[in-house]
């Protein structure tokens, strides 16, 4: 028994696609941010279109009669969210490289000079 509910007027492509909708979305955002960090993207067009399909997902997608359009809009929104949040990761993970370096080169610094040698 997979445990999977089925809804009403739920056919076989909606049900695929709601049990695959998160690798879907890792998968198509993984794709999208390589994109924008090779520069293909501007980030501000993956912004634009995150708030869009956001938009749309509680604008429409949300209460939609079907299932496959609600499995849909909330694919689109989860994987631009997530392209949204690599750019800042990317960022965060940079600054704290560079404080990493730093507190090292202030302890091997002060190592050095406390050496008595």
């Amino acid at each position: 028994m997979s445990g999977l509910v089925v809804e009403h007027r739920e056919s076989q492509f909606s049900r695929w696609l709601r049990r695959r909708r998160v690798q879907l979305a890792v998968g198509l955002a993984a794709v999208e941010a390589v994109l924008v960090v090779a520069g293909v993207l501007p980030w501000w067009l993956v912004v634009v279109a995150a708030a869009g399909s956001v938009a749309l997902y509680l604008w429409r997608g949300r209460d939609h009669g079907s299932p496959g359009v609600r499995a849909g809009t909330w694919l689109a929104a989860v994987s631009q969210l997530i392209v949204v949040l690599v750019p800042v990761g990317l960022v965060v993970v940079g600054v704290l490289a560079i404080v990493v370096v730093a507190v090292l080169a202030a302890i091997a610094l002060t190592v050095l000079l406390l050496d008595r040698r």
